[in-house]
């Protein structure tokens, strides 16, 4: 079982930028197939960026705003969010997605305790 800590959320204002961290509790996972997501209050959650080997793909309505990377050497995965605006206040989320699955929904494990980002003036 692997769990993934997420840290990096903060109060913002609009326009500012905050980069989210995931780190994995066990080292050497391979953290290939990775995509952070967020639930708002009230809504479900969604997939806002994903990266698989060296292909990204990210929520239209955050691409060119985000930018989902990785440091393999610290099973980090990270999200550097620009340009940020109310919408994107949310708890944010990482997994790992089922590598048998094309679904963003289908991830491998428990989810964990998330990191609010509050998007407000």
């Amino acid at each position: 079982q692997v769990q993934f800590v997420e840290s990096g959320g903060d109060l913002v204002r609009p326009g500012g930028s905050l980069r989210l961290s995931c780190a994995a509790s066990r080292s050497g996972f391979t953290m290939y197939t990775m995509g952070w997501y967020r639930q708002a209050p009230g809504k479900q959650r969604e997939l806002v960026a994903g990266i698989s080997g060296s292909v990204t793909t990210y929520a239209d309505s955050v691409k060119g705003r985000f930018t989902i990377s990785r440091d393999s050497g610290k099973n980090t995965v990270y999200l550097q969010m620009n340009s940020l605006e109310v919408e994107d206040t949310a708890v944010y989320y990482c997994n790992g997605r089922n590598p048998l699955s094309t679904s963003w929904y289908n991830v491998l494990y428990a989810w964990g305790q998330g990191t609010l980002v509050t998007v407000s003036s």
